[in-house]
């Protein structure tokens, strides 16, 4: 691959549709102490991203504001090395942090930016691409597997055996939530939108799919788990929060982490009246009744745990010796030129897409 000689960035001035997203020149700067110039051949697309672009990212106002580059997650080649990076004096994580030399093979993970040519990231944050991986297939790794990763094991402690309903299940936290819970050993129910979904959750590892564009989506969840489910993982929000929560079982966790269903599809711009309708549908739910019923509701927001650099060393490293083992693996991808990054948000937020889209530079 060709390098890129004047370093190039997807720029978002102020929000709105497609029309925002921006190609410009830019000068990356030098990596300082305990950093490292990446020049980046691939960086994920997810939801998130086009949430970004709304204006609608809480962490993206708090931690950046206007104009904002979107990007959490990226692959390439190490360009330049800042003071001490190659003995591994600044990670939080020795094991996971082994010597890098410039030429390298990597990818991590960044706090907004990853849409960029050559990004400067703290060392903490980058690994070595793993074998048997393309920087493609790395781009598009860590941040649906973190997202996964974090309710199972965080937030919630999954147990072999139990039953999962997961919404969602062939898009990219869906696919990668449903092989953590195999990783587990537990049954798993996964919830698609359109026919041509069921295979692919259904190939990677659902146990039983639910296509709620043809089915009656409670009334399979009931054949399926007639007692309850142990765990229902919704990124969906009003649509589905409430028949969620009334199907967990006694000591059930409801996760939320997300609210796809307020924006409407093929629509580049948030509509102000779905978005209040969806926030006054939306369920306050009552941890009086929570304890009397014995159910839990969770939810999170995985850019604002960024600072937490000992929980991305140990849950890298176990995701990265399950993809080492064959127990997970990478998921279906599509990739798109930088150029036509409106083109790939247009796709995500079709609600058609399957696995992972990424950018290439």
């Amino acid at each position: 691959m060709t390098p890129i000689e004047k370093p190039l960035r997807v720029r978002i001035r102020r929000p709105g549709g497609y029309d925002r997203l921006e190609i410009e020149h830019f000068d990356p700067g030098a990596p300082g102490p305990g950093e490292a110039l990446i020049e980046v051949r691939a960086a994920g697309v997810n939801y998130a991203d086009s949430t970004i672009r709304m204006g609608l990212y809480s962490s993206a106002k708090k931690y950046v504001g206007w104009p904002i580059t979107p990007g959490f997650e990226f692959a390439g080649v190490v360009s330049a090395l800042g003071e001490d990076v190659s003995t591994g004096r600044a990670s939080p994580s020795r094991r996971m942090q082994p010597p890098i030399r410039v030429g390298d093979e990597v990818f991590g993970v960044t706090r907004f930016g990853g849409w960029s040519s050559h990004l400067v990231v703290d060392r903490s944050l980058i690994l070595p691409l793993p074998k048997d991986l393309s920087l493609e297939q790395a781009a598009g790794f860590p941040t649906v597997f973190l997202t996964a990763y974090y309710p199972l094991f965080v937030l919630t402690r999954l147990r072999p055996g139990e039953t999962v309903l997961i919404h969602s299940a062939a898009g990219g936290v869906g696919g990668a939530l449903i092989q953590l819970c195999r990783v587990v050993g537990c049954r798993i129910v996964g919830v698609v939108g359109s026919a041509h979904k069921r295979e692919v959750a259904a190939a990677l590892g659902a146990d039983a799919v639910i296509d709620k564009s043809t089915q009656d989506l409670w009334r399979e969840a009931e054949r399926a788990a007639p007692d309850g489910f142990s765990m229902i993982l919704d990124a969906n929000g009003a649509a589905t929060l409430r028949q969620s929560y009334r199907h967990l079982r006694p000591g059930g966790r409801l996760v939320t982490y997300g609210f796809h269903s307020m924006f409407r599809r093929g629509a580049d711009r948030p509509d102000k009246w779905k978005l209040a309708l969806d926030w006054l549908r939306t369920p306050r739910f009552d941890p009086l009744r929570m304890v009397m019923e014995n159910r839990s509701v969770l939810a999170f927001n995985l850019s604002y745990l960024f600072d937490e650099r000992e929980l991305f060393g140990d849950a890298m490293t176990d995701l990265l010796r399950w993809l080492e083992e064959g127990k997970v693996r990478p998921l279906p991808l599509r990739t798109f030129p930088v150029e036509q990054v409106a083109e790939a948000q247009r796709a995500l937020e079709s609600g058609e897409t399957t696995g992972k889209l990424v950018l290439t530079f």
